[in-house]
């Protein structure tokens, strides 16, 4: 674990060393990906039978989940868990249908009519991670925003290691409005929701978090469909002032760690003896985890506290990290928050840690990371959204603007535009 402080001449080098980081790539794995792809499109079905026997150890007869399988699933859960799971869908339902836009109509002053009309995609992918840990979470995230929007079609492919399912995978994916779903994961699954199989019909986009060769696959899918973003490892920023507990700022750096081994997490604080208190507080607290070998492994690597002078400084270096996630736990939040530019998402509070965005807030946990938060958002309703724009004009409305417009295409050589408009001035 990195420790830096403002102070320290050598500090710019060493911020700038923690920025440039590289925690994940993908460019190891692209010979590989590539290689998939092309099976999966001359080959389909079988090749994602034979990649599935390959790398999750069975060899799947039916690649479709079943509506008997996806009920049986859900009766087998408790029912306190399945109310966690209702209360979460509600909540990520109403604050995505918040979101909703409306058309725009303009009538303007030339006596032409311009609007914009908002329309939902026809169909989309979900890809759900089912490597070391399975997120019903996540389906709910990236499959409600589609559903709320209007999407009519929307599929979900999650990987089955020895063929088994979780089966609150498959539950969140009947809540969540999920009309398909298919046992088959990796770069593989990428492809065939790209291209489509004689079982998996094509997707406009595929959303939703993997490992570096789903990345992969859906940088090299690109432009075939479209994609959320190219996810990288998570992240945190925590701002603390020397009020808090220790051992809450140090479960809320775990909480990041323990997803995998390039997480990072980085805790900013004005306070030497409270930095002190966090860094015992986190290796006290590493002793408990389930997951202590993957959380001890990334704070080791990625971890960082930064001692600043004051808050002003804190707020520089957290808009040049512009974390996925960014916690702000001093006594005024709100007014160091107006202060940031780059976040994926902010959490306000001694009370209001990132855990709870990752479950039951509302807001959505598919967020911008490796400081693309500069210049990315997180997932909404606006990703299973298309704009188009329209014109209408009559005769009165080309001569108010149609001489101008001549004028333009004459300047750039194109003639045949300029006579299109031409032609009905005269």
């Amino acid at each position: 674990m990195k420790h830096l402080n403002t102070r320290d001449p050598g500090f710019e080098a060493d911020f700038a060393a923690l920025l440039d980081e590289a925690r994940e790539t993908t460019a190891a794995v692209g010979g590989a990906v590539a290689e998939i792809i092309a099976a999966i499109r001359a080959r389909g079905d079988a090749a994602l039978v034979d990649y599935t026997a390959r790398f999750d150890g069975w060899q799947p007869g039916l690649l479709r989940v079943t509506a008997e399988e996806l009920a049986e699933a859900e009766a087998a859960i408790a029912p306190d868990l399945l109310a966690a799971l209702d209360l979460a869908a509600a909540r990520i339902e109403a604050f995505h249908r918040a979101q909703l836009p409306a058309d725009i109509t303009l009538n303007d002053p030339a006596g032409l009519t311009l609007g914009m009309r908002w329309g939902a995609l026809d169909a989309v992918g979900l890809y759900v991670p089912g490597g070391k840990a399975a997120y019903p979470s996540s389906v709910l995230m990236n499959a409600i925003p589609a559903r709320v929007a209007g999407v009519g079609r929307v599929c979900m492919c999650v990987p089955t290691p020895g063929g088994l399912l979780n089966p609150l995978v498959l539950a969140a994916a009947r809540r969540a409005g999920v009309t398909e779903v298919f046992r088959v994961g990796g770069a593989q699954a990428v492809a065939a929701m790209a291209w489509g199989t004689e079982s998996i019909a094509a997707v406009d986009r595929i959303v939703g978090p993997g490992n570096a060769y789903v990345a992969e696959a859906k940088r090299q899918v690109f432009g075939r469909v479209g994609i959320d973003s190219i996810a990288g490892p998570s992240e945190v920023v925590v701002l603390a002032d020397a009020d808090n507990d220790p051992a809450h700022v140090a479960m809320d750096l775990l909480a990041q760690a323990e997803h995998d081994e390039a997480a990072q997490s980085i805790l900013i604080t004005d306070d030497a003896g409270f930095a002190a208190a966090v860094a015992a507080a986190v290796e006290a607290a590493l002793l408990t985890l389930p997951r202590r070998a993957i959380a001890a492994a990334s704070w080791a690597a990625h971890g960082a506290i930064v001692l600043v002078r004051d808050w002003d400084e804190a707020v520089a270096l957290t808009n040049r990290l512009a974390p996925e996630h960014l916690q702000i736990m001093t006594a005024e939040p709100a007014a160091l928050f107006g202060q940031i530019r780059h976040a994926g998402a902010a959490f306000l509070g001694r009370w209001c840690p990132e855990a709870l965005g990752d479950y039951v807030a509302g807001p959505n946990h598919v967020l911008p990371t490796g400081r693309s938060a500069r210049f990315a958002s997180g997932l909404s309703v606006f990703d299973f959204l298309k704009r188009t724009t329209w014109v209408a004009a009559e005769q009165e409305g080309l001569r108010a603007i149609g001489p101008a417009a001549v004028a333009l295409a004459e300047a750039e050589g194109l003639t045949a535009h300029g006579q299109s408009v031409a032609l009905r001035l005269t």
